[in-house]
């Protein structure tokens, strides 16, 4: 192997170490973690719920509906469905439902832009928490209250955990076991050791006052939720964790829609990288602010389902030139990186049948690996994941 390629392979395998370490030591923290027992008040903040529903036909009514039907008293809460692009029998399937329904239209669709139209048509002072959903989104018995409970204790950012709703494919539930893994690392670990918990983009609760002066500043054409994760954590604000505020979530059943999730998800970070790292640096050096300097730093770690393949190839690919110390440091990293997957993964995976789908992480990967191919139309185009069991 000549110099240059052994230089070219030493900096690529150094970038997925680091993703690699990253994701392995807060794994391991995630381990430690526990759902804080602190009592909760009886319901009593005034809440707004949000569902976008974009081209959601197949869905909306049925989320909307099991939304206006929450365990939370109904004198409290709004369910506030922001309709863009949805078919006539389903606007008016939604007039006679007792919810607000506010109808947009733009020339580019982004969740953002739906949710900013929304907070201009309502009160500025009516509503004490604003919940996110997915137009797919079921929300868990109690988690409004929950919500409601966390605010009480002084929280004014929380992420619940988002739950698969759906285990039908062996691409569901790979899904549904991304999602798990993610909770354990990017909320649990993160959490352990005193840093935000991610936001995922549904199943946030924010302080009505505060996202109505953030949001404005947010004009993404994915990724909302990380840019949102960025300028709070900027603030000092600290995004809390309450795993038992679930929200069921419709995971992809198709492996076309798994790779345009995923070309969307890299977009947005690698966009944020570029855009948020440089201040986070110079914002930790001058004042220390660590939690922001994390929220960037995750922005520059190297796609989680990707990097074991990656690895994998890297350790094959070295054998034949004889670079066997090489071949050995990749196939190092790339146990430590299934390690991180074994700490993270949920127990259920193990069992019957859903040990079955683990047999399907090769194509996983492949699908992943296409994504980057649609890395340059996510970042100009809004990418919706359709939901429902009609494409």
């Amino acid at each position: 192997m000549t110099t240059i390629l052994a230089l070219f392979s030493v900096l690529a395998l150094a970038y997925l170490a680091f993703g690699v370490a990253y994701q392995l030591f807060f794994a391991a923290a995630g381990l430690f973690y526990r759902q804080p027992g602190r009592p909760l008040a009886p319901p009593h903040h005034r809440i707004a719920v949000f569902i976008p529903a974009y081209r959601e036909d197949a869905v909306i009514l049925s989320s909307a509906r099991q939304a206006l039907e929450h365990d939370y008293p109904a004198r409290l809460f709004d369910v506030i469905v922001i309709a863009d692009g949805l078919q006539e029998g389903t606007l008016e399937a939604l007039r006679t439902l007792p919810l607000k329904l506010v109808e947009v239209a733009f020339e580019q669709s982004t969740k953002s832009r739906a949710i900013n139209r929304a907070l201009e048509l309502l009160p500025e002072a009516g509503y004490d928490i604003v919940v996110i959903l997915d137009a797919d989104n079921v929300m868990g018995p109690g988690f409004l209250s929950r919500v409601s409970g966390n605010f009480g204790q002084g929280s004014r950012v929380v992420q619940g955990q988002r739950a698969a709703k759906n285990a039908d494919t062996p691409m569901a539930v790979l899904d549904g076991a991304s999602e798990a893994i993610n909770n354990h690392i990017l909320c649990k670990g993160q959490r352990v050791l005193g840093f935000s918990a991610r936001l995922a983009g549904s199943a946030m609760a924010f302080d009505y006052a505060l996202f109505r002066e953030v949001m404005p500043q947010i004009d993404a054409i994915g990724g909302f939720d990380k840019e949102l994760e960025l300028r709070l954590t900027q603030r000092g604000l600290r995004i809390a964790y309450d795993e038992e505020a679930i929200v069921y979530d419709e995971k992809v059943r198709r492996e076309a829609d798994f790779s345009r999730q995923r070309s969307r998800w890299i977009a947005a970070q690698f966009h944020y990288a570029r855009r948020f790292f440089p201040r986070a640096l110079q914002q930790w050096l001058a004042d220390g602010n660590g939690d922001f300097m994390n929220k960037a730093t995750q922005m520059l770690l190297p796609p989680r389902l990707i990097t074991p393949g990656v690895l994998a190839m890297g350790a094959l690919a070295h054998l034949p030139a004889g670079a066997y110390l090489l071949a050995a440091l990749w196939g190092g990293v790339l146990l430590a990186n299934i390690l991180s997957f074994m700490l993270a993964m949920p127990g259920y995976l193990w069992r019957s049948p859903y040990r079955q789908a683990l047999l399907g992480l090769p194509r996983a990967f492949f699908y992943a690996l296409r994504s980057l191919l649609g890395l340059n139309y996510a970042r100009r185009h809004f990418i919706n994941t359709p939901h429902g069991d009609n494409e």
